[in-house]
């Protein structure tokens, strides 16, 4: 069966295009077109059952939601709980992240649950079955190629993490030497058998595996920085290279290609390592974590990343890792998914109001229609958070009325409806409710 990639290159229109186009509000020759040319992916394994989404260049930001078990944290049920959490929260995506034990019954689980895109890490199952020095190029494709039987859409690989790659972090200093896990495992590996990364060894093969069902190749960092001095060092930039390389030979395969950036960069670089990756790799989509802009605030770092995924989602970024509370700190529990979901998707429509995304700013001037006609239902329909907004408004002495505590009778929009328009409160109402029908498919498109 052909990919999406090789349809698109046929002139195919295939219906998940048309789900996306539709979603999106372009045209279905306008996501061929994307595909086509690899700036526009379709993670969507053919053995997963869900509502395609695109992620990529004229289309809005996407958010993924990372979770999982561990060796120290281990509880099925709220994983799952967390799962239906985050994409009633309007993920895009899920990543199974879990280690330990029972990954294979874990996983299973979660992609029955999924119903958006689903990543995972396989290194870190070999890791886990395993040791983590200990594990062999025959077990990693064999868990590769099991996962990809089972469903996953997207794989983080950590192929730029070579010989080359890690002498030339090695040769440069760093704060914080390797953070990422996976990046990690695959350093460690190579520098004690000497060996060079079979992801990279044999990329061939890995596109083989991946192309027979349609999975989508995420390009790992795992050489990222993991603290703000360490941003775009010789490391990070030495495996960004790599990625170009190899997005090139797995487009030339069939398979669709994203490319994971940095976690921490300072606000000032972020624009320039966004346009950097999209240069050096061929306008693949761009997937980062936060990015997160200060090093010094754990406990907030949803905050921290919200800032930084903003910006780089209006400079071009195209998916944004959700970064929790608890990132630094522990497993999220159930309200840091729901909060880092939250701030995330702040970030991701910031910045595709920022690039001008179609109809995200409709949702912006829809909001503001209704807070003109003090019509509260209308705002809450329209919130990022619902549940929220309405619990902070009716929990409070202003319940039920057309003001809020804030100004009370000084409410602003309240006095100019009535002094500077007297008709206007009533015109207000008229134009919020006539309009009701089309903000609540303006919000629906914008996953509220």
């Amino acid at each position: 069966m052909a990919t999406q990639i090789e349809r698109a290159r046929k002139g195919e229109i295939t219906n998940e295009m048309r789900v996306v186009a539709s979603d999106e509000g372009v045209t279905p020759e306008m996501i061929r077109d994307g595909v086509s040319r690899g700036h526009i992916v379709i993670p969507k394994n053919v053995r997963h059952e869900f509502r395609a989404i695109g992620v990529g260049t004229g289309i809005s930001t996407k958010v993924n939601a990372n979770l999982g078990a561990s060796s120290l944290h281990n509880f099925m049920t709220e994983e799952i709980e967390k799962v239906r959490i985050a994409i009633r929260a309007g993920a895009h995506s899920i990543m199974d992240l879990s280690t330990g034990r029972d990954l294979d019954e874990i996983r299973v689980a979660v992609i029955k649950e999924c119903s958006v895109i689903l990543g995972t890490v396989p290194i870190y199952q070999v890791a886990s079955e395993e040791t983590i020095l200990k594990w062999s190029a025959k077990e990693l494709f064999a868990a590769i190629e099991k996962q990809a039987r089972q469903g996953v859409d997207f794989m983080t690989l950590h192929c730029g993490v070579t010989k080359d790659t890690v002498r030339m972090l090695r040769n440069h200093s760093r704060v914080e030497g390797i953070v990422s896990r996976g990046g990690s495992i695959h350093a460690a590996w190579i520098e004690r058998t000497g060996n060079e990364n079979p992801l990279y060894e044999h990329f061939d093969e890995l596109c083989d595996i991946l192309r027979e069902y349609d999975v989508t190749f995420s390009l790992g960092d795992g050489l990222r920085p993991g603290a703000l001095a360490d941003a775009n060092d010789r490391g990070q930039l030495a495996e960004m290279l790599v990625l170009g390389e190899l997005t090139k030979r797995a487009r030339e395969k069939g398979c669709q290609v994203m490319i994971e950036g940095p976690g921490h960069v300072p606000i000032d670089q972020i624009e320039a390592v966004i346009h950097l990756e999209k240069r050096l790799c061929d306008g693949a989509p761009f997937y980062v974590l936060g990015p997160l802009t200060t090093d010094v605030a754990p406990g907030y770092d949803h905050i921290t990343g919200a800032i930084g995924g903003a910006i780089a989602a209006a400079a071009g970024a195209d998916f944004l890792c959700y970064v929790t509370p608890a990132e630094h700190l522990r497993l999220p529990d159930k309200q840091d998914v729901l909060d880092g979901v939250i701030a995330t998707r702040i970030a991701a429509h910031s910045g595709d109001i920022g690039k001008k995304v179609p109809r995200a700013r409709d949702w912006d001037d829809a909001m503001s229609r209704y807070r003109k006609a003090l019509d509260w239902p209308g705002m809450y329909r329209l919130a990022m958070d619902p549940d929220k907004a309405r619990k902070y408004k009716e929990g409070s002495e202003a319940a039920g009325k057309a003001v809020c505590t804030m100004c009370g009778s000084l409410c602003s929009i309240n006095i100019d409806n009535h002094t500077h328009r007297p008709e206007s409160v009533t015109a207000a109402q008229d134009v919020a409710g006539k309009r009701a029908a089309t903000d609540l498919e303006i919000a629906s498109s914008a996953n509220v």
